[in-house]
């Protein structure tokens, strides 16, 4: 199984946690326009790590945006 794959299924796995305790069922208990939001954030933030950051910040905010894409297509059922 690849990363991303594993990743995807704890993500799936985690969505109903406890909020308390799981970011990914925070995002999940906030709602769509959040999660959403969040990937926007994270996106914009890798554009600018890939223009003016280093690359280790650029690896750490792409890592950020694929996280957030996957909860987000997690949440949409996809």
């Amino acid at each position: 199984m690849d990363t991303l794959t594993r990743l995807a299924a704890t993500i799936a796995a985690r969505r109903t946690a406890d909020p308390a305790t799981s970011w990914v069922a925070k995002l999940h208990a906030r709602g769509l326009p959040v999660i959403a939001k969040k990937l926007g954030e994270e996106a914009v933030e890798t554009v600018i790590a890939a223009l003016s950051g280093s690359r280790e910040e650029l690896v750490g905010e792409a890592a950020d945006t694929l996280f957030h894409l996957l909860v987000l297509l997690d949440a949409k059922g996809v």
